[in-house]
């Protein structure tokens, strides 16, 4: 009898949550608000121009105020 592994549903993250200033926005969200890759934003976080927040070995978060700082700091 072959067993059924039940497919992990991701929910999609609402834009407007960035406007929170302390909320945790997933990496989909931020290439999202900023335009930019997977890849891309690896590099702004070893350039050290990101930060992200680990809350575990698998879960990575980027504070909302962070990002916006960093948004704006681009158009400068």
């Amino acid at each position: 009898m072959a067993s059924f592994v039940k497919p992990r549903v991701r929910s999609e993250q609402p834009l407007h949550a960035a406007q929170i200033q302390d909320a945790l926005l997933n990496l989909r969200t931020v290439q999202a608000l900023s335009g930019l890759g997977k890849t891309s934003i690896y590099e702004r976080i070893k350039s050290g121009e990101l930060k992200p927040v680990k809350l575990g070995s698998r879960c990575t978060r980027f504070r909302a105020g962070d990002v916006q700082a960093w948004l704006q700091a681009q158009g400068k």
